[in-house]
């Protein structure tokens, strides 16, 4: 029995039991502008029922679960055998299979598709983003595959199944099946053109056997992986399976795991291959063409994965303020922290409208949305990914000592928060592609030009930045080190466009002030005061 000093008053209820979806007023406005008519209420009522799961406590705790239990390598069997096998708890493979089932691996042959899957995504990360990395593999291998007609006939019904099935048997004994990713060496880092690992012909046409080693493998536990290796004709795309037709294992040997910052819950590992069994994807010497599908695909799940840790944080910033009182009233209520809040709010709003602009574009797949994605993605790769980490440490911060103490569930949050700009390529890869984009291709640059010129007009500030944006262009010299922030403002443009376009009017006129019009300091909450802060912050409520 607690004693007469141990009365709890004054702390926030648990932010669970509600619809991640559709308490997200921004996402699903997003939905309903990119989704048809005729398949809304289909979409809809997926992405309600996935909402409702993510917000429940069940699927919490299993989160809290999977990464309070990291998975543990097993090189072994007790009677001595190689078998190579990652070991998670039981909550890793509820979450996973939840994933699954939810459509995470199967954008590309529904109606919709990349749209209700990036909501979705969007959605699923707020609850654990590690199992996000082998629903993005699974998801982002299909397009490379797609060069190779015989392989994508034999795999993508299986990589787009919504059945999770975990066991390590030969493909086509399984209902559903993962892939990952193998591509960087200890040596090369993100110049893949400088791996060592080989890739020997065999006597069957196509297959090869390959000899080297990658630093980083992700989701070790997949049923395939493609990978990277020096063939005779140059680097090339090859599908390695855990388990050959026969059901001996493939030489695929996990030489350890990384002990990461974050994503905890997830594997990633440095493999050896040694006689390793592996048909070619794609022409050899093409195999970063081939794989680059795959890595822009991915890119932009490391877009919607920052957006969802964002909302995530903003959540429960905002829930925690509105509960907690001090200084004679609610936090919620206090200036500096409903400023605090909606500088938040808007650089989350921001994010997931960009993102979900750029699924569209993968449901268009026209030649027009093709271009626009070039440039799109990685810089909104570059600037989304990279505003996350602060956003989630001012949001703990929101929470005060609260929000340093594990419980809270925002440390989790801090250490995952920097890893979307990390992988598939750091800041300086992507706004070097931006520039590759900008000088090689310059329908990319036009369809980037007709997307923004839809909001000229909508708002001064935003017709500036364009018209600056334009000068810098202008100027070539030395662009190369001002590439990160050329990069920056494109991105900034375009998050702009949209919310002028799309988002209420206290939204986007907060935003093009702080972003674009430079009316705010160099820290979250310092917005100009002139602004109708109460309506943004009262928008990203989670609860009403």
């Amino acid at each position: 029995m607690a004693g007469s000093t141990h009365t709890v008053t004054n702390q926030p209820p648990p932010l669970t039991g509600h619809d991640v979806f559709t308490a997200d007023k921004a996402l699903v406005a997003a939905v309903e502008r990119h989704v048809e008519p005729d398949a809304l209420d289909d979409v809809r009522g997926e992405l309600e029922a996935l909402g409702r799961a993510a917000g429940s406590a069940q699927l919490q705790e299993w989160a809290v679960q999977a990464n309070d239990n990291p998975p543990r390598l097993r090189t072994h069997d007790r009677y001595g055998h190689r078998v190579d096998e990652v070991d998670f708890h039981p909550a890793w493979h509820r979450l996973l299979g939840k994933g699954v089932a939810a459509g995470l691996t199967a954008a590309w042959n529904r109606p919709a598709g990349h749209v209700r899957r990036a909501a979705a995504f969007l959605v699923w990360t707020q609850v654990d983003a590690g199992n996000l990395c082998p629903l993005s593999m699974t998801h982002a291998a299909v397009p490379a595959l797609r060069q190779e007609p015989a392989l994508a006939a034999e795999w993508e019904p299986r990589l787009t199944s919504m059945v999770y099935d975990r066991e390590p048997r030969p493909a086509h004994l399984k209902a559903g099946a993962l892939f990952g990713m193998a591509m960087t060496e200890k040596q090369g880092g993100s110049d893949v053109r400088a791996n060592t690992t080989t890739a020997t012909p065999l006597a069957e046409e196509g297959t090869y056997e390959l000899t080297g080693h990658k630093w980083f493998c992700s989701a070790p536990m997949s049923d395939g992986f493609l990978v990277l290796a020096q063939a005779p004709e140059g680097l090339t795309c090859l599908l390695l399976p855990r388990v050959l037709e026969d059901g001996t294992r493939n030489t695929f040997r996990i030489q350890r795991l990384k002990d990461k910052l974050g994503n905890r819950s997830n594997a990633s590992a440095e493999v050896e291959f040694d006689g390793t069994w592996a048909r070619r994807v794609g022409e050899e010497g093409r195999g970063v063409r081939t794989i680059i599908e795959m890595v822009a695909a991915t890119r932009l799940d490391c877009v919607l994965g920052s957006a969802g840790l964002m909302r995530q944080a903003v959540s429960q910033a905002i829930h925690h303020c509105t509960h907690r009182a001090a200084f004679g009233g609610k936090l919620v209520d206090k200036p500096l922290m409903r400023n605090v809040l909606a500088d938040l709010a808007l650089e989350s709003e921001a994010a997931t409208t960009l993102a979900l602009r750029l699924a569209a574009a993968y449901d268009d797949g026209g030649e027009q949305e093709r271009a626009f994605l070039r440039i799109a993605v990685p810089a909104a790769k570059y600037w989304v990914t990279k505003r996350c980490a602060p956003l989630v440490v001012e949001a703990a911060e929101c929470l005060g000592g609260n929000g340093y103490v594990e419980d809270s569930g925002l440390p989790r949050l801090v250490r995952e928060s920097p890893l979307n700009s990390i992988w598939e390529g750091a800041g300086n890869v992507q706004a070097l592609d931006v520039l590759r984009a900008l000088q090689r291709e310059p329908a990319a640059f036009n369809a980037y030009l007709q997307e923004i010129g839809r909001s000229r007009g909508a708002d001064h500030r935003l017709d500036t930045a364009i018209k600056n944006l334009l000068t810098d262009l202008a100027d070539l010299d030395g662009i190369e080190a001002r590439a990160r922030r050329l990069t920056e403002r494109l991105a900034l443009v375009l998050q702009g466009s949209l919310l002028v376009r799309y988002a209420p009017p206290e939204v986007a006129d907060a935003f093009c002030a702080s972003r674009l019009g430079g009316d705010a300091g160099a820290t979250f909450g310092t917005l100009p005061g002139t602004l109708d802060l109460t309506s943004v912050v009262n928008r990203s409520r989670p609860l009403n």
